[in-house]
């Protein structure tokens, strides 16, 4: 039997195993490195992951060519981005490569700002060769409307694009004259395909939204580059509370053709001092942090005229009590606010009013009780107490006076509580103990307190 050569042995075995090297190299180099998921179901097939990153890549191929301004505003990716998740990120069994686009969710969101793109019908046609089946969603213009001219243009509101059963929502986001930024809702026409998308998982459509300009920065996400708010936790929380109520214009209109408006040098000096006070009151209320919303006649006026009741001489507004900030008094003294009474304690009808240019700003501290919710009024004189009963209430954005405010949801459940059924007919003389349709008495401050709770200066 031949001897057996050992270094033959030992060449042949070195030069097979830098064969096989170089062989997994290639493989990695071509398919393992490249960014995204690559790995396939055992059956052979694409895995949910893989058609969601494929999806957005060819989306994002398309919208770099037509130089489409968009960032992500999908919940679920913004989610996975936050930092309270990245901590927790890898303890998630994820596909590699794709540990945040890949979402498990069949729709992906983009918002696009409206402002910075023309319309390039081109977009869709390409967007269809490239394989995307497409739902254009169109709906009125709000910008255009006003109480003079009620607009019927249209503008595109949302995109759908489909690709592989995976859906990418482009929102339109229109900047408005407070200097925020818009979407419409999504509302489908009677000829649309209502199984083309699973609508109800969609986070943007059901209403309107409004949102403050967000920053934004690029990044790279599973090898893709897309641009992110830069504060991604404000974003979110924004979201969830984004719910806009547009103007009733054409209420409005017929309100003021049975009732004209004021157009003394008076009312229009008034409506100019409201305006720079409820600008002034909200710039200081965000530096603190405190929501709030216009209430009682500043309400009104909103949703019946969409503007101001000139004959009302001061600007109301609603904070809950749980808001509330020891640090307001002087935070409104110093915006240049004189403190004209405060009443009550924050345990019990607390509230506030100051004055500007002969213009009262009256604050409203409400508290939750049950199913409702309650604020409170003060007799200066007798010490008695008072307090005005709302049913409970959300709050969504509305725009007054070019400005970007909170108003109750259930604005005519709210407006029908404090003036009852006939609130749609000015009332010029008004007694604030007794007209409303939702005041109680509610008992007298102790004597021994006044010094406390009824300061008058």
């Amino acid at each position: 039997m031949p001897r057996v050569n050992r270094t033959a042995v030992l060449s042949l075995l070195i030069v097979s195993s830098s064969v096989f090297l170089l062989f997994q190299l290639y493989y990695y180099r071509k398919y393992v490195s490249k960014p995204g998921p690559h790995i396939l179901s055992r059956t052979g097939h694409l895995t949910a992951n893989d058609v969601q990153w494929q999806t957005v890549k060819k989306f994002l191929a398309l919208a770099q060519r037509f130089r489409l301004p968009l960032f992500l505003a999908d919940t679920a990716a913004l989610t996975l981005l936050s930092q309270d998740a990245l901590r927790q990120r890898d303890r998630l069994v994820r596909e590699p490569h794709c540990s945040f686009l890949c979402t498990g969710r069949p729709i992906t969101s983009f918002a696009l700002h409206a402002n910075l793109w023309k319309y390039d019908p081109g977009l869709l046609l390409a967007a269809q060769q490239k394989g995307f089946d497409l739902l254009e969603l169109r709906g009125e213009d709000p910008r255009l409307a006003s109480l003079d001219t009620l607009s019927g243009e249209e503008i595109p509101l949302h995109f759908l694009f489909r690709l592989h059963g995976h859906v990418v929502q482009v929102v339109f986001l229109y900047e408005r004259s407070g200097n925020y930024l818009w979407h419409g809702a999504l509302r489908l026409k009677a000829n649309m395909d209502r199984n083309f998308a699973p609508f109800k998982l969609l986070d943007y459509g059901r209403h309107p939204g409004a949102y403050d300009r967000p920053e934004l920065v690029l990044t790279v996400l599973d090898g893709l580059d897309i641009r992110i708010p830069r504060n991604i936790s404000r974003f979110l929380n924004e979201q969830q509370h984004a719910h806009f109520l547009e103007c009733r214009y054409r209420d409005a209109r017929n309100f003021l053709q049975l009732y004209p408006d004021d157009s003394s040098p008076e009312a229009l000096d008034f409506r100019r001092k409201v305006k720079s006070l409820l600008h002034l009151a909200a710039r200081t209320l965000a530096r603190l942090d405190i929501p709030f919303w216009l209430s009682s006649g500043t309400c009104l006026g909103w949703f019946r005229q969409c503007s101001i009741i000139s004959y009302s001489r001061d600007v109301d507004i609603g904070i809950f009590v749980v808001d509330f900030n020891p640090d307001m008094v002087a935070a409104f003294r110093d915006a240049g606010l004189s403190l004209k009474h405060k009443f009550g304690k924050v345990e019990d009808s607390l509230e506030l009013s100051f004055l500007s240019d002969d213009v009262k700003l009256d604050v409203f501290f409400f508290y939750a009780d049950g199913n409702v919710v309650w604020n409170g009024g003060t007799q200066a004189k007798s010490g008695k107490k008072f307090k005005y009963i709302f049913p409970r209430f959300s709050l969504c954005w509305a725009e007054l006076l070019e400005l970007k405010v909170r108003v109750p949801c259930e604005t005519l459940d709210y407006v029908t509580a404090n003036y009852g059924d006939t609130w749609s007919i000015p009332l010029r003389t008004w007694d604030w103990k007794t007209s409303p349709s939702n005041v109680q008495e509610n008992g007298v401050w102790p004597p021994a307190e006044w010094a406390e709770l009824i300061q008058v200066y």
